[in-house]
């Protein structure tokens, strides 16, 4: 099972909050004077085409999201270790809670000129940022700055501007991976061979249809709610559920997608799915620590969880590749860095978010015990920490595995509203419910979703 990447609607709301306020960039280069980033009054040389320059030097504001408590050590250790090699700079860290209401209060902050200079985001807080040109375009600003990142990552990391041109106005920072866990005793008994897992999201479901067969209610395959799989699997079988400018859904000029609905149709009434988990947000992460389901979560932290909450669960647990179906490989949400264009002291800024993001931070942060979570240069997964795991434990080849397909992952990712993610999964779980024909759940489904867009503009 994979978890979606679920976004927020005030996102949307946000950036036409913005747009309206007077977004985008005006004047250019590196020349000195004034110049405007969104409302705000900013040195010429923070926008435009022109590379950015000047000392660094002046004080600066770095803010994380949720990681003081833990992590106070390491990130105090870079500071020092950044201000000692630019004496002239300093750098105050503040903390973000990164609750529900961090989009609309970071853009809050962007609209009265106060947003800290070099900040942590998530893709909706990006998006809307960039919109409304808050955030440096750091691919301009530094020709330099794909360099350390992992090419397919760093190329998928942007985000329209007010143009609608995509712009690098982020920095990927560390990500989690997507990968399959499973209960190698159950699988076993179903016939399902743990070393071969598939490679299509359909051959997933054929193993799961195996499992409810064998297990006759006594066990299961999987989770039924379908808002774990929706948009995940449609991205991974490369079936656009959007249009290009994501302003109306497609995904039912696909005929896949109308057997991926007769499929979980299929399998829910075959008991491959607990019945009461239709529409239960739980994740399996009891029932599989239980031994009563026999595929775990695709985050790589799950390992961990089953390792630390169940012993013996975990000593039958493996890991596989989750299946690349037609995509070719995985989708990773990355963690941002971004850099204000309103910063005062922008060299500086940039210069401090390029070193935090920088291979050797990113490496000696992922190796940390406390956390899981994987880097996104090259140097970086290339360390023998991810590449050379010892022994078959599965946290260790989950590692390995991830750091392998992290190499050429992107961040493209379907990033659907609440309401318009939950439109399409109210019609498919009508359609496991038998109540409609999964062809019927599919046209409904688009309608629907299509009535949501069309208001949001």
């Amino acid at each position: 099972m994979r978890a979606s990447r679920l976004t927020g609607t005030v996102a949307g709301v946000i950036a036409l909050a913005l747009t309206a306020a007077g977004c985008g960039l005006s004047g250019g280069g590196s020349d000195s004077g004034d110049s405007t980033a969104g409302g705000c009054k900013v040195d010429q040389g923070n926008v435009g085409s022109g590379k950015l320059t000047g000392d660094v030097k002046g004080r600066i504001t770095f803010q994380t999201t949720n990681l003081k408590k833990d992590f106070g050590d390491f990130f105090n250790g870079v500071i020092k270790a950044f201000q000692k090699a630019h004496p002239d700079a300093s750098v105050k860290w503040i903390d973000d809670p990164g609750d529900n209401t961090f989009t609309s209060r970071t853009v809050a902050d962007a609209q009265a000129c106060t947003l800290p200079d070099v900040l942590n985001l998530n893709a909706e807080t990006a998006t809307s940022l960039t919109k409304a040109g808050y955030l440096l375009n750091l691919g301009v600003k530094d020709p330099d700055a794909a360099k350390p990142f992992v090419p397919a990552f760093w190329d998928s990391s942007t985000f329209k501007d007010a143009s609608g041109a995509s712009a690098h106005t982020v920095f990927p920072w560390y990500t989690g991976g997507i990968l399959l866990t499973y209960n190698t005793e159950l699988l076993k008994k179903a016939g399902v061979d743990p070393a071969k897992p598939p490679t299509t999201v359909f051959g997933l479901f054929a193993d799961y249809e195996k499992i409810a067969k064998a297990a006759e209610g006594k066990y299961y395959a999987t989770m039924a709610n379908p808002i774990w799989r929706i948009p995940a699997d449609f991205d991974q079988m490369d079936i656009k559920t959007l249009s290009a400018d994501g302003k109306s859904a497609v995904f039912a000029n696909d005929p896949r997608t109308v057997e991926w609905v007769a499929w979980m149709a299929k399998l829910y009434k075959e008991g491959a799915m607990p019945k009461d988990s239709l529409s239960s947000s739980n994740d399996p992460s009891t029932l599989y620590s239980q031994g009563k389901v026999a595929y775990g979560s695709t985050n790589p932290s799950f390992v961990r969880f089953v390792q630390q909450n169940s012993p013996s669960v975990y000593a039958k647990t493996g890991v596989g590749q989750q299946p690349y179906d037609q995509l070719g490989h995985v989708t990773a949400a990355p963690q941002y860095i971004g850099v204000a264009s309103t910063s005062k002291n922008a060299p500086a800024a940039l210069a401090f978010a390029e070193f935090l993001t920088n291979a050797e931070n990113q490496t000696a942060w992922c190796k940390d015990p406390k956390v899981v979570i994987f880097p996104t240069t090259t140097t970086s997964l290339n360390d023998p920490f991810f590449q050379n795991a010892t022994g078959n434990d599965p946290f260790s080849q989950a590692r390995k595995l991830v750091a392998e397909q992290l190499k050429t992952t992107t961040a493209y990712q379907t990033s659907l509203s609440p309401a318009v993610q939950n439109a399409i999964v109210s019609q498919v779980q009508l359609a496991m419910q038998g109540k409609k024909t999964p062809e019927q759940a599919v046209k409904d489904a688009q309608d629907k979703a299509n009535e949501l867009l069309k208001q949001a503009g």
